[in-house]
């Protein structure tokens, strides 16, 4: 292989390797094969060119033609003339495009959907960095700047990606423009001759043999410096002080977290940036979902429970988790005599979300979901086990929408005794007007139903409070007393109070963190962003279960069964599903033109499931993808042993019984044998010399593979085969040769220390034969191409004249 096809595929490698870092930013990213595909054609242009060879500007635009023709045919086709050369049309269309694709960059969280813009601007990005690098490390062989688009492409995802695109893309991008620089340090060594190759052992005494030449010190020199500061640039990030994330956005010191903007939102602590979340100027998408329900205004999505109150803190107590199964318990405290209707519910996590509680609506009934999730009972929520989070989570409920009316809330009867006794604690701490407050607003009321009722209303209407989000959050008693005298803040504030107001009347309560139902979309899904964050009380009576409630000022819904008018009727007997226009993703595809590349990204447009994973029931993933992944992953974990797997195939080969016994054939196994032990001496650090007689390197191989007794005399024994084949008139064939190669290989594996030994069995010298051969293939097909070609250009041109004779 030439140094600048080397050099060519070297670009092409290091600018796919560098591209590799926006990868993540786009979902599918199928993207990167076209890219792929068209940066190939340039490279080979390019390779055309100068083998011509044109003058560099020349190539360049050469180049730059086969970029624009290309690119036409995958975009602009029906706008082009012929299909291929753009014309006016097509360059409108182009930009039409590229315009398109930067507003859908603006539009879309990270992972953005793979639109057709959006497409455009990757692979037309990403084809300009590849010229550019293809330029100046092929046409001008000028490598080191080539590093600068190359850095350029790989910050812009870093960029978007929120300010890092993580360090296995950085570990590609830093190895493929490593890969460019010392592909032409080789072209350039090359020039001086031959490079000779074989590690060499470290130097012994009395050793012959130098520890590794002249000609490999700058290669090797090259390779452990970027390898060293690879990984200097991997480790020293680990070692400084960086700010961490906070729970769904943005947040700032103080333990609190936070992201940068487009970065991860996570959190530990649900309520840690609930405050700052709802302070955020600029709202983002979390999560994204489709269902059959036809009101979403109740369908708040549950994160967890807040069941223990200190006088410091609302929190969750800590209870044993279990595997999540198949269909979860029925709801504590609900009677099969109130009114429910089953909703399906399809959900899609943005990458960008991170949260080890699963929002869901409650009560859920049933939950399917890849990955390592638990289930907790009493509070009914799934936490993800170790490092799993929602971070781009498909999955579907069935949850029940429970509508009791008010006479049934009104005739609930006492709760059970333990949980009476668990959830209408409140602190000694708690200050006495909180409870004095809490009578007088519920002052009449016949029931614990009408006391919850008035409360709420109190709260959102009747109290004066204002909902601001800009007063100083407190979870303690003081706030809520503070709370109570000032009247302002937010929900936290207000499902705080209303909990703790509740359990000093002797109602049971908890508080519930999650999101509010979110804003649908004009495709009839339902967008959750991180404002939508919310606080909500959840109040216990018997017959009905744990029910929600809404004390907060204009923000969300109150529910139906706190209003004067609410749904009549008895029990509905088996739960079903309403069927509605937004119930399910369709599982069809349309062919209809106005699918919008949010329709695409939720699955509507075609087979690609919605939420929940392939398919929109919920069944898992597409077992050929699953098979693909694996047979990809087996491949790339193979690559590292395939010196291994090859040198061992060879071993067998060359050491097995052989097709004939004929003299040429038993000569050509006793060479076969003499090459296996030459390169398993090889393997082990001694470099064959060709020059020297079989009986020479015989010597040579036993003096610096330090061998000793019986392998010693084998490498003898073998050595006067050889010669015996190569030099007698009538040779005699020696048996047991394949049993003298293994003691030899015995040997050399027994004086070796413990690097070289596990060198020879991973990453044997002796398999550069295999770059070798590869090479010369090559280069003869590429002789016997250069041949015909100018055979070819010979008689066109004689053709040419002969013709042009007889013409004049």
């Amino acid at each position: 292989m030439s140094g600048r096809t080397r050099l060519t595929l070297a670009a092409w490698g290091a600018t796919l390797m560098a591209a590799g870092a926006l990868l993540p930013l786009v979902k599918p990213a199928t993207w990167i094969f076209t890219a792929a595909f068209v940066l190939a054609l340039v490279s080979g242009a390019g390779t055309l060119a100068r083998r011509v060879p044109l003058a560099r500007p020349l190539t360049l635009l050469a180049q730059v033609a086969v970029a624009l023709l290309a690119l036409t045919v995958i975009f602009a086709r029906d706008q082009a003339v012929l299909w291929l050369i753009p014309g006016p049309q097509a360059l409108t269309h182009a930009v039409d495009l590229f315009q398109t694709g930067a507003e859908d960059v603006g539009r879309y969280a990270v992972p953005a959907p793979d639109t057709e813009g959006i497409r455009l601007m990757l692979v037309g990005g990403v084809v300009a960095i590849g010229l550019l690098v293809d330029t100046l490390a092929v046409t001008f062989r000028r490598a080191a700047p080539a590093g600068l688009p190359l850095l350029a492409l790989y910050s812009v995802a870093a960029g978007l990606s929120g300010g890092g695109a993580g360090w296995l893309w950085f570990l590609l991008a830093a190895s493929g423009y490593l890969l460019l620089l010392l592909a032409e340090g080789r072209d350039r060594l090359s020039q001086w001759g031959r490079v000779f190759g074989g590690a060499q052992r470290s130097a012994r005494p009395g050793s012959t043999v130098g520890s590794g030449g002249p000609a490999f010190a700058p290669a090797r020199t090259g390779r452990r410096i970027g390898a060293v500061a690879m990984g200097v640039a991997l480790a020293v990030p680990l070692a400084l002080p960086g700010l961490s994330g906070g729970l769904f956005g943005n947040g700032s010191g103080g333990g609190k977290g936070g992201t940068g903007p487009g970065g991860t939102i996570s959190a530990v602590n649900p309520l840690v940036s609930l405050q700052e979340n709802l302070r955020q100027p600029e709202d983002r998408e979390v999560l994204r979902y489709r269902t059959n329900a036809r009101d979403t205004s109740g369908l708040y999505l549950r994160l967890v429970a807040l069941d223990q109150f200190d006088g410091t803190s609302w929190k969750s107590s800590v209870r044993p988790i279990e595997d999540v199964p198949e269909q979860l318990p029925w709801p504590e405290g609900l009677a099969q005599d109130v009114r429910i209707t089953e909703v399906t519910s399809n959900f899609v996590a943005s990458d960008a979300y991170e949260q080890k509680w699963l929002p869901m609506p409650y009560p859920a009934g049933r939950v399917d979901i890849d990955g390592k999730w638990r289930f907790e009972p009493t509070g009914r929520m799934l936490v993800g086990d170790g490092k799993q989070t929602t971070r781009g989570a498909r999955y579907q409920v069935s949850s029940l929408d429970v509508q009791p009316t008010s006479g049934q809330l009104a005739a609930a009867g006492p709760a059970p005794e333990k949980l009476r006794r668990e959830y209408t604690k409140v602190p000694e701490s708690l200050p006495a007007d909180v409870k004095a407050m809490a009578l007088e607003v519920t002052k009449g009321a016949r029931n614990d139903y009408e006391r919850a009722v008035k409360l709420q209303d109190w709260f959102a209407d009747d109290g004066g409070f204002r909902y601001d989000v800009d007063v100083d959050s407190g979870t303690g008693v003081q706030a809520i007393s503070r709370f109570l005298k000032d009247k302002e803040g937010f929900c936290v504030h207000f499902s705080f109070s209303m909990a703790a107001m509740a359990r000093s009347l002797g109602i049971p309560a908890r508080v519930a963190v999650g999101f509010m139902p979110g804003t649908t979309q004009t495709d009839g899904s339902v967008s959750v962003g991180i404002r939508d964050a919310h606080a909500w009380p959840e109040l216990y009576f018997d017959g009905a279960g744990w029910m929600r409630f809404e004390p907060t000022p204009s923000r969300g819904s109150t529910p139906a069964y706190t209003r004067e008018s609410t749904p009549s009727g008895a029990a509905t007997g088996p739960a079903q599903p309403q069927q509605s226009a937004s119930a399910q993703p369709s599982a069809a595809p349309t062919a209809s033109e106005s699918c919008t590349p949010q329709q695409r990204r939720l699955g509507d447009c075609g087979p690609d499931a919605a939420a929940g994973g392939a398919t929109s029931d919920g069944s898992g993933s597409d077992p050929l993808k699953v098979v693909l992944l694996s047979l990809g992953a087996l491949v790339v974990l193979a690559l590292p042993f395939l010196p291994m797997f090859w040198r061992t195939r060879v071993r067998a080969r060359r050491l097995g019984p052989g097709g004939g016994r004929g003299p040429e054939e038993l000569a050509a196994r006793t060479l076969a044998v003499w090459r296996e032990i030459t390169d398993t001496a090889w393997d082990y650090g001694v470099e064959p010399d060709e020059s020297m007689t079989p009986r020479k390197t015989a010597e040579r191989l036993v003096r610096l593979g330090e061998l000793r007794g019986e392998p010693a005399d084998a490498v003898h024994r073998v050595a006067g085969a050889v010669e015996e084949v190569l030099y007698a008139p009538r040779p005699v064939p020696a048996a047991g040769l394949a049993e003298e190669a293994a003691r030899i290989r015995a040997g050399l594996h027994a004086s070796a220390d413990g690097r070289s030994r596990l060198r020879a069995r991973l990453a044997p010298r002796s398999a550069v034969r295999l770059r070798w051969a590869a090479s010369e293939r090559w280069s003869s097909v590429t002789s016997v191409w250069s041949l015909r070609r100018h055979a070819l250009l010979s008689r066109v041109s004689a053709t040419f004249r002969r013709t042009s004779r007889e013409a004049g």
